[in-house]
Formats: C-alpha cells, sequence, structure tokens
C-alpha cells in the first residue's frame, strides 16, 4: 500500500495491533446484515468451515495462511481477503509471529439490495487474496473503530462502493433475480428468521412464498448465496455464538436455541466458525478483559 489515505489509515491501525500474545477475537456492536471483528492467534487457529456470509477483511501483521478452493493462499498486511459464502476455508498464521486481521462479515442480502437496480447479481471474486489500496482502504474505515457502532448514512455509502468494487475484481456475476423471485425468496427469509429455534417443513415455505420447493432453493440461493436449510441453521448458531460469547453455558445455549443437545451444538458450531464453542468463549471473554 502506497501514497494515499488507505495508507495511512493501515499504518495507524497497524500501530495498535500488537504482536498477539494470546488467541483473542474482539467484536464490534452489532448492525443488521453487518459483523465486524479483529482476531489475533499464533498457530493454526481455524479448522475447515464454511460461512453463509461474505468474509471481505484486511491483514493487519504476519502472514495470514488458508486453504480455499483446493489451494493454499497467503495474504501479506495490507492485502484484503474476500471469501465468498458457502466456500469452504480454515485460517492460520504463517510464521512464528503470530497473524493480526480485522474482518467484516457481510449478508449477501445487503450486496444483493445494492445491486438489485444496476441488474447485477452477487459478484464472484475468484481470487481471494487481492492487492488493491482503494478497497483496503474503504474496509478499513468500516472496521478503523470496532468500539463504536456503525451510522446508517455510513453504511449506505460504504456498501455502495464496497459492491462496486467487488464487481470490478468478479468475472463472472451471477444472473440476477427478478424482483418477483426476490419477494418470494425475502418472504422465506422472514418466515425462518422468526421461526428460528424450531425445525420448519418445506410444505411451509411452498405455502408462504407460492413456490414449489425446487424453485425455491434456487431462488434463496440466488439471493443469499446459501440454502434455506442452512440460513437457519446459520442463525441459530450466530445466536449460540453471542450467547456462548456473553459467558452461557454451552449446554443452556443448545437448548435455547433449538439444538438437541451440546454435541449436536458443537458439531455445528466447528463446522460453520473452524472452532469449538469452548475456544471461542475463552477467546472472546479474554479479549473481553484486556480491556
Amino acid at each position: 500500500m502506497r501514497g494515499d489515505v488507505a495508507v495511512e489509515t493501515f499504518e495507524r491501525l497497524e500501530r495498535l495491533c500488537v504482536t498477539p500474545e494470546a488467541n483473542r477475537i474482539l467484536s464490534a456492536p452489532p448492525y443488521p446484515g453487518i459483523e465486524r471483528i479483529q482476531a489475533q492467534f499464533r498457530g493454526d487457529a481455524f479448522e475447515l468451515h464454511r460461512h453463509d456470509t461474505y468474509a471481505l477483511g484486511v491483514t493487519m501483521r504476519g502472514v495470514q495462511t488458508f486453504r480455499y478452493r483446493g489451494e493454499q493462499r497467503n495474504s501479506l498486511p495490507g492485502r484484503v481477503i474476500v471469501l465468498h459464502p458457502d466456500e469452504l476455508h480454515d485460517g492460520g498464521a504463517a510464521t512464528d509471529d503470530g497473524l493480526v486481521y480485522r474482518m467484516l462479515y457481510l449478508e449477501p442480502s445487503v450486496l444483493f439490495q445494492c445491486l438489485a437496480a444496476a441488474r447485477i447479481g452477487l459478484p464472484f471474486v475468484d481470487e481471494p487474496v487481492i492487492e488493491d489500496n482503494r478497497l483496503a482502504g474503504l474496509l478499513l474505515a468500516a472496521l478503523g473503530e470496532l468500539d463504536r457502532e456503525l451510522d446508517e448514512l455510513f453504511v449506505d455509502d460504504f456498501v455502495s462502493r464496497l459492491a462496486d468494487g467487488l464487481v470490478q475484481h468478479a468475472r463472472l456475476p451471477q444472473r440476477p433475480l427478478g424482483s418477483i423471485a426476490w419477494g418470494q425468496a425475502k418472504a422465506a427469509r422472514d418466515y425462518l428468521e422468526a421461526h428460528v429455534t424450531r425445525d420448519v417443513r418445506s410444505q411451509e415455505l411452498e405455502r408462504i412464498t407460492g413456490l414449489d420447493r425446487f424453485a425455491l432453493a434456487r431462488h434463496f440461493r440466488a439471493a443469499f448465496a446459501t440454502s434455506p436449510h442452512r440460513f437457519l441453521l446459520m442463525r441459530r448458531l450466530q445466536q449460540a455464538k453471542v450467547m456462548i460469547g456473553n459467558g452461557e453455558s454451552i449446554a443452556e445455549v443448545a437448548a435455547a436455541t433449538g439444538f438437541a443437545d451440546q454435541s449436536h451444538l458443537t458439531r455445528h458450531f466447528k463446522k460453520a466458525f473452524g472452532i469449538a464453542p469452548g475456544a471461542w468463549g475463552s477467546m472472546v471473554r479474554g479479549a473481553g478483559q484486556r480491556g
């Protein structure tokens, strides 16, 4: 990164990112459709897993290494990370010096709504590590002050510019979804969010959308880059992650979020986030205790 505002922003934040002595995750105040974190660790922190969101971030210190789409990737400080929803990846520090990075997790529906007017579908960026000063500066504008809530007007501009940046790097954006199909997919999503802690049957979604289950599955994936089943599962896991971070017992969290038992929650948590729920809670609470 050279010669622009992005450089100054990165260097200022880099000075705040000390070399990690212990594994920590710092979470920012939530915003609808957006999650922001800073992670610091040594060694291999995350096993293979997949999100139902875009994962967009900047490596701050160290060398970030991860396996993605069948290849081992590496990111140096200042490089942008772009991981597409539902793509398997792991994560770790490539050297003994450890790793610090900041990441923004963006629900595909936020991008979809932004791009719909331009008749552009969700962008797929082939290369997960990008050297793009402008995109890095844009991400750091959202990731700079993790102790503060995001402002709505800022988010409107941020998402618009982010969409433009991702489309520029995407060789084959997906075919856009029509307004009627979008409304049907959104109705299914809203229903799933309203019934997140219980099993939802295909017939229920067929009834509220007017689509057969196979057409709905296609439309839902085009809009949200995942299936209705996985969307529901990830909403449960997001609730569980917050509760575990707040110090609630894993057994109680499992019961409250619709999982059969603690082992059921643990199995799905590791698949989704690449780390056991107990380890996640320790990392998050450790960051809070640090101050």
